[in-house]
């Protein structure tokens, strides 16, 4: 049954919404989504909705999740930081894509949870616990960081972990728009440029003084 509707989703819900890298494709369409939800709510892990994992968590609905990815363009060369990895999903497909990821989390239950479930996952990921809004400073500089959830400002402290080139992914909230954005470190310099729209529910951690002001 989860077969199906983990092909069904990638079929109906990721390519027709114009991501066509099929290493995205092939990377959400092993992962078992529905071991990263709880049991509850196996019966939405591939429905077009954001899913509940812990109070105020959620993971990504899977259109938003694979546009976010394409969005990053990442290289199988790259670091990823994921912010916010929640029960682990969004770590096991970056590990598919990228050479090694940092899956930050600061709930101690989820940091448990998330290190089981990807205890085997294909490729290199490391779950750390620490403050979303912190970043993981003692490992940056990054290539990619992905920040799962929607936020009302990006704060200087994850901008400050991108490495030359890199960009920094996620939804912002701005005057009742939640809009996808992405960041890029060039010479030295951070430019920006919105993308998308989606419906994202607001990730907890992040404050609206804090990080840039637009």
């Amino acid at each position: 049954m989860f077969d199906t509707a983990r092909f069904n989703m990638v079929e109906a819900q990721i390519r027709t919404s114009h991501v066509t890298d099929p290493r995205i494709h092939a990377a959400m369409g092993a992962v078992a989504r529905e071991l990263f939800v709880p049991r509850a709510a196996r019966a939405l892990a591939y429905a077009d909705v954001p899913v509940a994992v812990a109070p105020g968590r959620y993971l990504l609905d899977p259109r938003s999740f694979a546009k976010l990815l394409q969005l990053a363009a990442i290289q199988a060369d790259d670091r990823v930081l994921d912010v916010a990895c929640g029960t682990g999903y969004s770590a096991a497909v970056l590990a598919r894509l990228a050479a090694e990821v940092v899956a930050l989390e600061q709930d101690a239950d989820l940091v448990r949870v998330a290190s089981e479930l990807l205890a085997n996952a294909v490729g290199k990921v490391e779950v750390v616990q620490g403050g979303l809004i912190e970043g993981v400073r003692g490992q940056a500089p990054f290539n990619v960081i992905f920040v799962n959830g929607a936020i009302e400002q990006v704060p200087d402290t994850l901008l400050g972990q991108l490495a030359e080139g890199g960009r920094l992914v996620t939804m912002m909230r701005l005057e009742g728009q939640c809009r996808a954005w992405l960041f890029l470190k060039e010479n030295g310099q951070i430019g920006r440029r919105p993308d998308f729209d989606a419906d994202v529910p607001l990730l907890a951690g992040f404050r609206k003084a804090m990080g840039f002001v637009f």
